[in-house]
């Protein structure tokens, strides 16, 4: 199953979110009116009323948790009692934590999300949270800080990543809210009960029963919610463990972090957070210790045997017994094993030409693997340090990324210059020339990864000077009709970014557009690609053109037409586009990618296109495409 057919799957799970609530909700409400029945008797219209009143207060309290988890990962995050992580920061766990996800992060081809800590809790445990990859916030305990070592905090971090590729947080967000509707005539019982235990009177009486009423009534919805969390969370639990092991391309580390829950004495529980209950289905672990029916994860003993089928319940009885004795100490165990970042995957010379197919690039998508982490170390550690340093500096971030933007015409450098100037000041915009300098030797896998470094800084920024950001890198890719392809992408991409994470939970959605209504959207940007592959070859354009329209749209004989403007032709077209479901955008990604290397063969630089491309329809795209 690629990443196409598992958002197509998680497309049909939010559906089956709906019908499992609406099923919900009917037996609570059949439940309100036999109460109603059998303590007040009634008529029908007392039995209709009391039926919209509840539906009422499920549906307000549903709305009402959706709306307060809007902001996304990092609200949710800091809900939960999360700190955040200095992008500076000089703690060792801390600073292998951002290491690790800044790899996962680059080789995934999504900007590096929010990390947070979980101090107080010393399980071993994690979880990811927001509506999609750029208002992503990755969360673990302390305790598995000290616990795991590299390969088991990467095992962890793979299997939260996969949550965040497959489109599984959105569902989880959705799911606190419906949890929460579910548990409102519970919440009210008891608040009724602690406020008016003293009452007395026939009035306080009856108070009292209703509220009891409530209460009872509360804990069926416990038992709903339970099972509604169970039947939606448990095989995404499966399918992220499995993807981990994809993604690392090795079982001993998820298998080694798993193994220390069953062994070490906390396990995976939250001790410090009375609402874990309301999150259980987005941990690592299980966070209550629920089971059977109930649980939303498969049991642990399970887990750790699909990745080591010998693993035994003797084994771990042993290593319970050896860590009662001395608990494990992640950073030791990286010294002792000789675990460390891996920097040694060299980058392809920047005028390689890379072998791949189409099929073989969508087969990548958000399929990230262990030559990909490899790669991913390299590029962090290549990048020069004093662009490293203004990724992580929020008053270095924004002149960084309009560098980023800046052309290599002199004249058209000097206008996107001006529209800096203009809009943030003289110093923004020599910043922005001096590190376009320090920029001069970067290698063309290194511009799209230093901006994943740059967008979690970048999203701190207060909303005003974001608005200003967004319009200042409008004007730049707007500056001349000759900005390249690329670099339009990439400003592209970062007002996407930015625009989600402003209002994440707005911009949340799974495709539904099919390809045959957006013809024309299609033949524009392979037509645009194909122009700008073959600026002075028009035979050559035409052929890359039909090869990816070939792909998409076999049965349709649409003309080779590159637009006077492509930048505004680009402006129309990605929104469509992006609403594609998911198996009519995997087609896309072929035809983009046929339309480039109709050749046989890709550039680095036009590799990098692809994937900016690909970023901007939320297709993300690993740095190897040629493995």
């Amino acid at each position: 199953m690629n990443f196409f057919e598992r958002q197509a799957q998680a497309r049909r799970n939010t559906t089956r979110l709906v019908v499992l609530f609406a099923l919900a909700v009917l037996c609570i409400v059949v439940l309100v009116d036999v109460a109603v029945l059998l303590f007040f008797g009634g008529s029908v219209g007392t039995l209709v009323g009391a039926s919209i009143v509840t539906v009422m207060i499920i549906g307000l309290g549903s709305l009402y948790r959706m709306a307060s988890l809007r902001a996304g990962g990092e609200r949710v995050a800091t809900q939960l009692g999360g700190v955040a992580v200095p992008e500076d920061t000089t703690d060792p766990q801390l600073r292998r934590l951002r290491n690790v996800v800044e790899e996962m992060a680059i080789a995934s081809g999504v900007p590096v999300p929010a990390l947070f800590v979980l101090e107080q809790e010393q399980g071993i445990n994690a979880f990811a949270a927001g509506y999609s990859s750029t208002d992503a916030a990755v969360a673990v305990t302390r305790g598995a800080l000290e616990r795991l070592n590299r390969d088991e905090l990467q095992g962890v971090i793979a299997h939260e990543f996969s949550h965040v590729l497959n489109g599984d947080m959105r569902i989880n967000i959705r799911l606190m809210g419906v949890l929460f509707g579910i548990l409102m005539l519970g919440l009210i019982g008891r608040r009724i009960l602690l406020h008016a235990g003293g009452a007395r009177g026939r009035d306080a009486t009856f108070v009292m029963l209703m509220a009891v009423i409530c209460l009872v009534i509360g804990y069926a919805g416990v038992f709903f919610g339970r099972m509604i969390k169970a039947g939606v969370s448990r095989s995404r639990e499966v399918l992220a463990d499995a993807s981990a092991v994809q993604f690392t391309r090795q079982t001993q580390g998820l298998a080694g972090a798993l193994k220390k829950i069953g062994g070490v004495g906390e396990g995976s529980r939250l001790q410090e957070r009375a609402d874990a209950e309301e999150i259980s289905h987005m941990l690592f672990g299980d966070g209550i210790g629920l089971s059977g029916l109930f649980a939303t994860h498969p049991p642990l003993l399970r887990r750790i045997q699909a990745l080591e089928p010998g693993f035994t319940g003797e084994q771990m009885t042993g290593l319970q017994a050896r860590w009662l004795r001395s608990p494990p100490n992640g950073l030791e165990e990286d010294v002792q094993l000789g675990l460390a970042a891996r920097d040694d995957g060299a980058l392809p010379s920047a005028h390689a030409r890379l072998a791949v197919t189409a099929p073989m690039v969508a087969a990548h998508v958000a399929e990230p693997e262990d030559q990909d982490w490899v790669r991913a170390g390299a590029i962090v550690a290549s990048i020069p340090a004093v662009l490293q340093q203004a990724a992580r500096r929020r008053d270095e971030v924004m002149p960084l990324l309009f560098a980023l933007l800046l052309d290599g015409d002199d004249g058209i450098r000097g206008r996107q210059r001006a529209e800096i100037v203009a809009r943030m000041g003289m110093p923004v915009a020599d910043l922005a020339v001096h590190l376009r300098d320090a920029m001069h030797e970067l290698h063309p896998m290194q511009r799209l990864p230093l901006a994943q470094l740059a967008f979690p800084v970048l999203r701190l920024r207060p909303r005003p000077e974001l608005a200003v950001f967004l319009d200042v890198v409008e004007a730049m890719v707007h500056a001349d009709r000759r900005v390249s392809l690329f670099e339009y992408c990439l400003g592209r991409l970062l007002q996407v970014q930015v625009t989600e994470s402003l209002d994440p939970g707005r911009h949340a959605r799974f495709g539904r557009q099919r390809a045959g209504n957006v013809r024309q959207e299609f033949a524009a940007l392979l037509a645009v690609v194909a122009q700008a592959g073959h600026p002075d070859h028009a035979d050559a354009a035409r052929r890359a053109y039909l090869a990816g329209l070939q792909r998409v749209l076999p049965r349709d004989h649409m003309a080779y037409a590159p637009p006077e403007d492509p930048v505004q032709a680009l402006d129309a077209v990605w929104d469509p586009l992006d609403r594609l479901e998911p198996l009519a955008k995997q087609m896309l990604v072929e035809a983009i990618t046929d339309a480039i290397l109709h050749d046989g063969r890709i550039s680095v630089p036009e590799a990098e296109l692809l994937r900016t491309v690909c970023a901007v329809l939320h297709c993300p795209l690993p740095p190897v495409l040629d493995q």
